[in-house]
Order: structure tokens, then sequence, then C-alpha cells
């Protein structure tokens, strides 16, 4: 599903033009970034799942073009959990 498809199901779901549901699309993808962005970053949406930011320690790497062995620094990245409902919901339809 792309985000043109995702705008066109919330718009017909809810009964509003594909342009607010563009913008309400917008606003949530803006609150996660938002929320993540802050020291404790943490947004938990109920059947959905808990977007986090975890912590990577440095480490080495090989850059794959010179085969030179590289530091990667430590840096944070967003990690997503799924919730129960979901990961059920996934189950159920295979």
């Amino acid at each position: 599903m792309t985000k043109a498809d995702l705008v066109t199901r919330m718009a017909e779901e809810a009964g509003i033009t594909k342009k607010s549901a563009a913008a309400a699309l917008k606003s949530l993808v803006g609150a996660v970034y938002e929320s993540l962005k802050k020291k404790d970053g943490k947004i938990r949406i109920a059947e959905l799942g808990t977007f986090r930011v975890a912590k990577k320690k440095a480490r080495m790497g090989v850059n794959p073009q010179t085969k030179e062995k590289i530091k990667i620094p430590a840096g944070k990245v967003p990690r997503f959990a799924a919730a129960k409902a979901l990961r059920d919901g996934v189950k159920k339809a295979k």
C-alpha cells in the first residue's frame, strides 16, 4: 500500500476529502517524528504498536567497495514494536 492508497482509504472510511485525509496523515507522521525527537522519545498507539528510539553502540564495519575497516559511530535509530492486536491480526490473515 502506498501513501496515496492510504490517503484514499482514510478519506473513504472517514467520509472526508482526500485533502483532509492527507493533512491528518501528515499530522500523525509529524507527531510521531516530534515525539521521537524528545529525550525519552516514545509514542504508543493502541492496537498498532509503539515507536521508540534505540541507542546503537559504536562498532566496526567494512566498506564494501574498498574492503577497508571503518569505525561506525554510536547513534540513535527509530524502532517499532507491533501491538499484540496487530500481530494476532497478521497471523489470522495467513
